[in-house]
């Protein structure tokens, strides 16, 4: 088995996979955790500190300026590593422009470069996604997501982690924040040594082309309402999991905070690298239908080990179990679902759909929290673990229904389009684009809100309420016309 591993570090683009994921995911706690570590430090205000996370929804929302980049070639280095450059220069610049700042003195200026750092680090996953999914072939994007995997988690590492302890003990802040600056030129050297994908047949020659045509292009094909259901449902289970992981092992079960940041973070790290390597290698041997199966019905029986913590008495190595095993499987789901990810995008459009198809899948990670708090008030902990494990069984039967889909998907690369009801799955989609629009108006509401140029508070919950509805409601719609095309489907063939 050492070999197998051994193997996928050895594949064409493996080394710029890994300086690429490294770094994508440096700028992540630059602009969340360090940030805030950084302005606690240096006194500023709760409800200050609190706005700052605002800045953390470029990460969500980057879909709505990805078509930019699938229509738009900068005059260098071609369509995907001529952005990924822009971008990452940008990073450099805007990373090391917060390192002379002060919390304290320079606020308003640090928000704006905070932001910018945000926005040029979800443009750079955008590209970074696009050239992933564009270069690697189909039996190689398995192991492709377990190394971006690695190099994301150890940028996460070092510039959450590592980097607090280099500022408080050794550097100091601002030097801290030069020093990862530093530490994306790897990235920087990694985009001038990738290969440039091969222009596709079908590119966009506008932006609204940029626009509407990854839109049609995937709404137009066979299931895929069922597989938009399945990548916002496959890890709903992980993500009721671990949205209060660190409240339950502190407060639920009693253990101390310093042994908690030492298990959940150290050990849960390793756990969810070896699992997405471990993924990576058995994904060589089966197909993306089965190994979304397998894993799939690992991660939601892994969160059985919480359950044990919580009806057992607490000790440290039965934490450390139950975080190994969780972040284990977990690790696993993660590596089939990027290769799932990549396996759904036409390469003409590729930054667009997968930066979509991404932002449907945070959807359960983000608003999970505020139900799962409901949850464990209403049933206590023992109870709310045993939920999260049955909470993965909808996206699996979502699996199941998809397999001959995904099965066609990976064999011939060729996406079959839908014939029937072509008026009914309009409907849905004009249902779908009013409950996105409206989202993206609540969104800029929030931001025009929060920065005291309006104030309409009443109206942000309506808002969001009502962009939800639509948008839940198409897919629905979609879902049952899907099911129904699938029944129709088996009939004919029976018949």
């Amino acid at each position: 088995m050492t070999s197998h591993y051994l193997r996928i570090f050895t594949q064409r683009n493996a080394a710029v996979l890994l300086l690429l994921g490294f770094a994508s995911g440096l700028p992540l706690a630059l602009t969340a955790g360090t940030l805030q570590a950084w302005m606690t430090v240096e006194n500023v205000d709760l409800k200050t500190i609190g706005f700052f996370s605002l800045v953390g929804q470029a990460y969500v929302f980057k879909f709505l300026w990805s078509p930019m980049m699938d229509r738009y070639t900068p005059p260098f280095l071609g369509r995907r590593r001529g952005w990924l450059l822009v971008t990452q220069l940008a990073l450099i610049g805007g990373i090391i422009a917060m390192g002379f700042m002060q919390p304290s003195r320079d606020l308003t200026l640090l928000a704006a470069l905070a932001v910018l750092v945000a926005f040029c680090s979800a443009s750079q996953d955008i590209v970074f996604d696009a050239w992933k999914t564009d270069v690697l072939p189909p039996e190689e994007r398995g192991s492709g997501a377990a190394i971006t995997v690695l190099g994301y988690r150890l940028a996460m590492l070092i510039s959450g982690g590592l980097a607090l302890w280099l500022a408080d003990r050794y550097l100091g802040w601002q030097a801290t924040y030069w020093l990862m600056a530093l530490l994306m030129v790897p990235g920087l050297i990694a985009t001038l040594l990738a290969k440039e994908p091969v222009t596709p047949a079908r590119e966009p020659h506008s932006l609204r082309q940029a626009v509407t045509f990854p839109l049609k292009d995937f709404f137009q094909r066979n299931n895929a309402w069922l597989l938009i259901t399945l990548i916002i449902l496959y890890k709903l289970g992980d993500a009721f999991a671990a949205s209060l992981t660190t409240t339950f092992l502190i407060r639920g079960v009693g253990f101390s905070a310093g042994d908690v940041g030492l298990v959940n973070k150290t050990l849960g790290l390793l756990a969810t690298i070896i699992g997405a390597l471990y993924g990576g290698v058995l994904m060589q041997r089966l197909s993306l239908f089965r190994a979304l199966m397998i894993f799939g019905v690992l991660q939601a029986v892994s969160n059985f080990a919480y359950w044990l913590l919580a009806v057992t008495p607490p000790h440290l190595w039965s934490m450390a179990s139950a975080v190994f095993i969780e972040n284990l499987c977990g690790g696993m789901g993660t590596a089939a679902f990027v290769a799932l990810l990549m396996t759904l995008c036409n390469k003409s459009f590729s930054a667009t759909q997968f930066a979509l198809l991404s932002a449907l899948s945070a959807v359960g990670r983000v608003y999970v929290g505020p139900a799962a708090g409901w949850l464990v008030e209403l049933w206590g902990w023992p109870t709310f673990y045993a939920f999260t494990v049955f909470a993965g069984a909808p996206g699996l039967l979502l699996l199941w229904l998809c397999r001959g889909t995904l099965h066609s998907m990976q064999q011939s690369g060729e996406f079959v389009m839908r014939s029937l009801w072509p008026q009914g799955y309009r409907w849905t989609v004009r249902l779908f684009s009013i409950g996105c629009g409206l989202l993206a108006l609540w969104l800029l509401a929030l931001a025009l809100n929060a920065s005291g140029v309006v104030q309409i508070n009443a109206l942000l919950t309506p808002m969001f309420e009502v962009g939800m509805a639509f948008a839940l409601l198409a897919v629905a719609l979609g879902v049952i016309l899907d099911s129904l095309a699938l029944k129709k489907a088996a009939r004919e063939n029976l018949g």
